[in-house]
């Protein structure tokens, strides 16, 4: 029986001879180790954005009324009475039933104080407010100027955007692929790569707002709603990719 130690001596001899006839065959080459970089390719990743700027389409405003009384079933009954004209008025104006909707009701109560610090009879504050969504910009005056003198006292700005983005999006996104492409070519030249194809592509979530209004819209609430300028609105998209480099 052999030992171990013969075993294992015989099996290095044999490689050794193997070893030695490859290398005396005609026209054998030995296999090259792989370099690091054919283990591992590099990669250049960049962040590309892209901007449209369009016209908005559809505006929306936050109007309501305020109203304090010293009952709060006077200061709710006269709130709702005046809602009641606001709403009537809008849709005089033609906004439809379906772009009202009740954004808030609040009811609070407002204490008094005499120039001694004594305390005064209270007061009760009962506030309405209606989300307005006006689809014809060029109405957006005369739609605040109705509100007003049916009875509306608060009026919480006006914004505007786009009743649907979507097309708006695509491009944003073309462009923000043509950047990325962009910045990834400038750094392969300069790191001395070839940009390869793309290996993943994701779009970047939060951040800068995604709507920015170029022109904001202003008003003048001393005897009119207007004038009411709609701008530009930005659609900005931010994609990371991810490319393939070859040396």
């Amino acid at each position: 029986m052999k030992t171990p130690r013969l075993i294992l001596g015989l099996m290095v001899a044999g490689a050794l001879l193997l070893a030695t006839v490859f290398a005396v065959m005609p026209g054998f080459v030995p296999e090259p180790a792989l370099a690091q970089a054919d283990l591992a390719p590099g990669a250049i990743t960049v962040v590309g954005e892209g901007i449209v700027k369009t016209s908005p389409d559809v505006a929306q405003a936050t109007i309501g009324v305020e109203l304090s009384r010293l009952t709060v079933a006077e200061a709710s009954d006269d709130v709702s009475s005046i809602m009641d004209a606001v709403m009537t008025a809008l849709k005089e104006q033609g906004i439809a039933e379906k772009d009202l909707q009740t954004s808030g009701f609040s009811v609070w109560t407002d204490q008094a104080y005499a120039p001694d610090g004594t305390r005064g009879e209270i007061s009760y504050r009962v506030s309405n407010q209606v989300n307005v969504t006006i689809r014809d910009l060029d109405t957006v005056g005369d739609v605040l100027d109705a509100a007003m003198e049916a009875g509306a006292n608060n009026i919480y700005g006006v914004t505007f955007s786009l009743d649907d983005n979507t097309a708006a999006q695509s491009d944003a996104r073309e462009e923000a692929v043509a950047n990325a492409e962009d910045k990834a070519q400038e750094l392969a030249k300069l790191t001395g790569l070839k940009l390869g194809n793309v290996v993943s592509v994701s779009e970047v979530i939060g951040g800068d707002s995604y709507w920015a209004g170029v022109n904001a819209a202003s008003m003048s609430m001393g005897g009119g709603g207007g004038p009411i300028a709609p701008g530009e609105l930005e659609v900005s998209v931010h994609l990371q990719i991810v490319y393939a480099t070859v040396q």
